[in-house]
């Protein structure tokens, strides 16, 4: 996620149209969105997911299966159709909702999809979810700035990154919005910028491992 992640290798053959919709929400929801190229989606992004229903008191996880990430090489990219069935396999909860509608919206950066996320579905309040491992390239992301205002953000530990939060260039820029962990449940009311730093239960899983054939990596 990031910016351009279209391109000539990302294709929709042999994917169910059902993933290329935007999913249904209703007024009044509190739903996150946690994006990521899945490659491939493990118990790790899992478990995230589960921390962020639980402490968020979630209506709706939003899964977002990206067609690429520009920060991370293609070469080793599986197809948006396999990385989606795989994805529904891990994503056992029925509040998560595998979904790949960013392939057909036309935008080409994260804050352009929010944007039209936000238009789209004025009485639902969403928030952007994130591993703790993103937080320390965030501000490389195209427009992050506007991406932290436009929803709440809920920041996920993950091994290797829990100190993150203190030394990341958005905890430094955005320090005076950060909501305290313990009130997590009402970051859906504030008003963004807002984002917590979530804790709790750690998967060493990394997808990068995963490809290359081991299973666990501090560095993801």
């Amino acid at each position: 996620m990031v910016p351009d992640r279209r391109g000539p290798d990302v294709t929709t053959e042999n994917v169910d149209r059902r993933y290329l919709r935007m999913p249904h929400s209703e007024r009044g929801m509190v739903v996150g969105l946690f994006g990521g190229s899945f490659n491939p989606p493990h118990q790790g992004h899992a478990l995230v997911a589960e921390i962020a229903i639980k402490r968020l008191r979630l209506d709706q996880l939003w899964w977002m299966v990206t067609p690429g990430n520009p920060l991370k090489s293609r070469n080793q990219l599986a197809p948006l159709a396999e990385r989606l069935a795989e994805s529904e396999r891990v994503a056992a909860d029925p509040r998560i909702k595998v979904t790949a509608f960013e392939q057909t919206l036309g935008t080409s950066y994260t804050a352009n999809t929010l944007a039209r996320v936000k238009a789209r579905n004025p009485h639902v309040h969403f928030i952007w979810i994130m591993g703790a491992d993103s937080l320390q390239t965030f501000h490389k992301w195209q427009k992050w700035q506007e991406i932290a205002r436009t929803f709440p953000i809920a920041v996920i530990d993950r091994p290797g990154a829990t100190l993150s939060f203190l030394s990341s260039k958005m905890a430094r820029t955005f320090g005076f919005a950060r909501v305290d962990e313990d009130d997590a449940r009402l970051l859906w009311k504030k008003r963004a910028p807002a984002w917590t730093f979530i804790h709790g239960p750690r998967s060493g899983l990394s997808s990068t491992a995963i490809r290359n054939g081991s299973s666990h990596s501090d560095a993801e």
